[in-house]
C-alpha cells in the first residue's frame, strides 16, 4: 500500500513564504486523498502494488484500462506531491550550486534567465497544473508545464523540480495572486534535493 510521506520539516517551517495552514491542508487532506484513491484503484489489480509508482506512470499504456485514469490522476498526484515536499525546506532558496548550476547555465544562459522562464511558465498555466524543470535521457534540461497531475515521466523526461500551481497550494495566503506565490516559492527551494533527483 502506498502511504503519505512524512515531511522532514514542520508545517510552519516555510513561513512566511508558504503558510502553515496551507501546508497542513495540502499535505494531510489533498495529498492523503491522492494516496487513498491510488490504493483503492490498485486493489482491483493488487499485483501492481509490487511495481514502483514511477514505473506505472512512465508506462501508463501498460496499466489496465479500468484503472489507467485513476493511476494517472491519483498516482500522479501522489508522485508529484512527494517530489514537491522533498524539494522544499526552511532556510533554503538562493541559487543552485555545483553541477546543477553548471547545467542551468549551459541550458538557459544563467540562473536569472532560468528563474524568469520558469516563473513565466508557472504563471501562464491555465487552470490547474505544474511547472517543471526536467531532464531528458541525455541530461539536457527543459522547462515544461503539465495540466492536472500529469508529470514529465509520461513524456520520457526525469522530473527534477516541480511547482504546484493548483489553487489549493496557495489560495489561503495569496488568493488569486499566483505570481506572488511563485516569487515567494523560490525562497524555499532545496537545491541539494533537486540535484539528487537528477
Amino acid at each position: 500500500m502506498h502511504q503519505l510521506p512524512l515531511l522532514s520539516y514542520a508545517y510552519d517551517a516555510l513561513e512566511p513564504y508558504i503558510d502553515a495552514r496551507t501546508m497542513e491542508l495540502h499535505h494531510q487532506k489533498h495529498h492523503q486523498t491522492y494516496v487513498d484513491k491510488l490504493n483503492t484503484a490498485l486493489e482491483k489489480h493488487p499485483e501492481l502494488f509490487e511495481k514502483p509508482l514511477e514505473e506505472l506512470l512512465k508506462n501508463l499504456e501498460a496499466v489496465p484500462p479500468d484503472i489507467r485514469t485513476s493511476i494517472r490522476n491519483h498516482g500522479g498526484g501522489h508522485y508529484n506531491h512527494s517530489l514537491f515536499w522533498r524539494t522544499m525546506g526552511p532556510d533554503k532558496g538562493g541559487d543552485p550550486g555545483g553541477p546543477l548550476a553548471e547545467a542551468v547555465n549551459q541550458n538557459f544562459g544563467d540562473f536569472a534567465k532560468f528563474k524568469e522562464l520558469f516563473s513565466q511558465t508557472a504563471a501562464n498555466i491555465f487552470g490547474s497544473g505544474w511547472a517543471w524543470l526536467a531532464a531528458d535521457s541525455a541530461g539536457k534540461l527543459q522547462i515544461i508545464s503539465t495540466f492536472n497531475q500529469d508529470n514529465p515521466l509520461t513524456q520520457g523526461l526525469k522530473p527534477l523540480l516541480g511547482l504546484d500551481v493548483w489553487e489549493h497550494g496557495y489560495y489561503l495566503k495569496y488568493q488569486n495572486r499566483r505570481p506572488e506565490y511563485i516569487a515567494a516559492w523560490w525562497n524555499v527551494i532545496n537545491w541539494e534535493a533537486v540535484e539528487k533527483n537528477g
